[in-house]
């Protein structure tokens, strides 16, 4: 079984009613991870990531960029243990 890394990455800025969940899902499935991703009340969007470390590392920099209409002014970004997961959620 190949190696798999999760990172969990909040990213806040303007992040909200700009399409950034779905960048994020598109970009995600687009290179094959699983995970989710969430609006928080606070106006930032959350998400946890697994697969590849380089498909992993692609899509922390996609995010970190942003999408045409968002503007990511801080990304965070936490290590954690993979689990067992299948596809890629859009949550609330």
């Amino acid at each position: 079984m190949a190696k798999k890394m999760r990172l969990y990455l909040l990213a806040e800025g303007y992040v909200q009613g700009v399409g950034f969940r779905y960048y994020a899902s598109y970009t995600a499935r687009g290179l094959g991870l699983t995970g989710w991703v969430r609006n928080r009340e606070d106006g930032a969007v959350d998400m946890e990531v697994q697969g590849a470390p380089d498909a992993v590392e692609a899509f922390t920099a996609a995010v970190r960029r942003g999408s045409h209409y968002s503007e990511v002014q801080n990304l965070t970004v936490q290590k954690l243990d993979p689990i067992e997961e299948y596809g890629f959620r859009t949550l609330n």
